[in-house]
């Protein structure tokens, strides 16, 4: 196990391709803060897992897109671990619109939620690190951030701009010995999907060179790598984990509509 003694926190971790990364980082050795917005339930049971490992958990809520409680959420960790070592920046939301009815409010709450939320998170585990020589920051980004698709218009500007600031915050960081790095899963059978449309694995699947959907568990893999010595000598760094999707840039524009109409 390659992360024994260590702590992380994933962000936004009570379901899906989040809950996914803090099992698999506890099945590593972390122990690890799961912290939720809204499904308290969803948490709990991913901490419950989390414990039958052996691994210490606690679960946190705080909305992301408020600083004052993200402030919160560092100091419960700190009171409750001493230490953070690796930060999953996961948590965000897609904020499903048309392009020419999207409202100043809708745009503020994503940009505020995936972007705000994932800087002064970074910042405040930057703090933590640099108090234990080091450490990894994991953000988790979107294929639609590298193509343009219909609908997500704040969403794919969030992602682009955490794009970005990863490379910053990797110079910046680096002489504390804290890596920064992003990756981008493409199309997952995730609960939200799978209710957007009971058809997702086709109709993606068509779209993807590996003519496939991923599962979540199909991202733990890439986070361990970005979280531990396996790449210790890498930082700034963005790929996409999507099957090819980002390559041939397929859309399924029935799809786009459809789970827009759903989300408003």
């Amino acid at each position: 196990m390659k992360l024994i003694g260590k702590t992380a926190l994933v962000t936004g971790s009570s379901k899906g391709i989040g809950a996914a990364l803090a099992i698999g980082l506890a099945r590593e050795g972390a122990d690890v803060a799961v912290n939720y917005h809204g499904d308290k339930a969803g948490a709990q049971a991913v901490a419950d897992s989390i414990k039958e490992m052996g691994r210490d958990a606690i679960v946190i809520q705080a909305d992301i897109s408020d600083v004052d409680a993200i402030y919160d959420m560092f100091r419960t960790v700190k009171d409750r671990f001493g230490r953070l070592d690796v930060l999953i920046n996961n948590a965000g939301i897609t904020g499903w619109t048309d392009l020419f009815e999207i409202t100043r409010e809708k745009w503020d709450h994503v940009i505020n939620t995936n972007m705000r939320g994932t800087f002064f998170c970074s910042l405040e585990a930057a703090r933590m690190m640099r108090e234990n020589a080091g450490g990894s920051i994991v953000n988790i980004s979107t294929n639609c951030a590298a193509l343009g698709v219909k609908n997500l218009v704040a969403y794919a500007s969030s992602k682009g701009g955490i794009h970005a600031m990863t490379k910053q915050l990797a110079v910046e960081l680096a002489p504390y010995h804290i890596r920064v790095n992003t990756f981008a899963p493409g199309p997952v059978n995730v609960k939200r999907n799978l209710a957007d449309d009971p058809n997702y694995r086709d109709t993606w699947g068509d779209m993807v060179p590996m003519k496939r959907t991923a599962d979540a568990e199909e991202m733990i893999g890439p986070a361990v790598f970005l979280a531990t010595e396996d790449s210790s000598f890498m930082t700034g760094q963005l790929f996409y984990v999507d099957g090819g999707w980002s390559i041939q840039g397929k859309i399924p524009e029935e799809y786009m509509d459809t789970a827009m109409k759903k989300n408003v």
